[in-house]
């Protein structure tokens, strides 16, 4: 490492652990908790035939533009998730925290995540100045699909990939949350007893709930690739939906719901002691 990049990468850290940057990430971690706090309300609605809205980041940003003081709301939401974004950008060059921090695995994996909520955040702006957002995650999926199959001359395959990706990320996630691995990014030390067990089952729940959306979404991309019919991928609110009609009925669907508020709860548990 040259002198140069030394004096950098010092810059950098330095910024990372600065005050004014550790609010913006765990301002992050609060809006992602938001979104899926109203994901898992729209879900409930929708299995209880009251859903007007899809359950997916759409809906959630409609309704918190209905709501009092949506407007405001919506625009913390985005810088939040800009917060997120540069989180994970400065985890790609600096590394994340933990001894296993600056393998190059987890530098991808920050670098992809930072991707992703950059794009979240644009869409939340395009959202926010009437320019279009998010739009239904189901459109997107089928969109998305069909041109990757029509496009690619590999383009099925592709997305036979990426829907076994989802799934094993899926199991993976979930595994991880059921061995609580989750709790070496969290302050521990500074739970009590009582706290810690709660944020352990919070996390235990939330994180396996979401995985299992995942997974799911994945089954069905799977599934069209294997078909050939890009109108059976599905997106956060048509995978949600297909809980619904299974043969418990609705209720499947309401665990599921009740999975992704606690996720979210969760999300706030990160805001306030993840290791950032």
């Amino acid at each position: 490492m040259t002198a140069q990049s030394a004096h950098v990468r010092a810059a950098g850290r330095r910024a990372s652990n600065s005050t004014p940057f550790q609010l913006l990430a765990r301002s992050g971690l609060a809006a992602r908790g938001v979104i899926y706090l109203l994901v898992g309300y729209l879900a409930v609605r929708i299995a209880f035939g009251k859903g007007g809205q899809e359950a997916d980041r759409q809906g959630a940003l409609q309704t918190v533009a209905g709501t009092t003081g949506g407007t405001v709301i919506l625009w913390l939401l985005a810088l939040g998730f800009a917060g997120l974004a540069l989180w994970r950008y400065s985890e790609a060059l600096l590394g994340q925290s933990g001894p296993e921090g600056h393998k190059a695995t987890k530098r991808l994996s920050s670098l992809a995540r930072g991707v992703f909520y950059t794009a979240v955040c644009a869409s939340t702006v395009a959202f926010n100045v009437g320019a279009g957002g998010p739009g239904s995650s189901d459109k997107k999926s089928k969109d998305l699909t069909a041109k990757a199959m029509h496009d690619f001359p590999a383009g099925r395959w592709l997305v036979l990939l990426v829907g076994i990706g989802f799934v094993a990320g899926g199991i993976g996630i979930a595994v991880g949350a059921l061995r609580r691995n989750f709790e070496k990014q969290l302050k521990t030390e500074q739970m009590s007893a009582r706290t810690r067990k709660v944020v352990e089952a919070l996390g235990m729940v939330g994180r396996s709930t979401r995985a299992l959306v995942f997974a799911a979404a994945g089954v069905f991309l799977g599934y069209a690739a294997i078909t050939y019919d890009p109108g059976k991928a599905k997106g956060i609110d048509g995978t949600l939906r297909e809980f619904a009609s299974t043969s418990v009925g609705p209720w499947l669907l309401v665990l599921v719901a009740v999975g992704l508020v606690i996720f979210g709860l969760y999300s706030f548990c990160e805001a306030r002691w993840r290791r950032v």
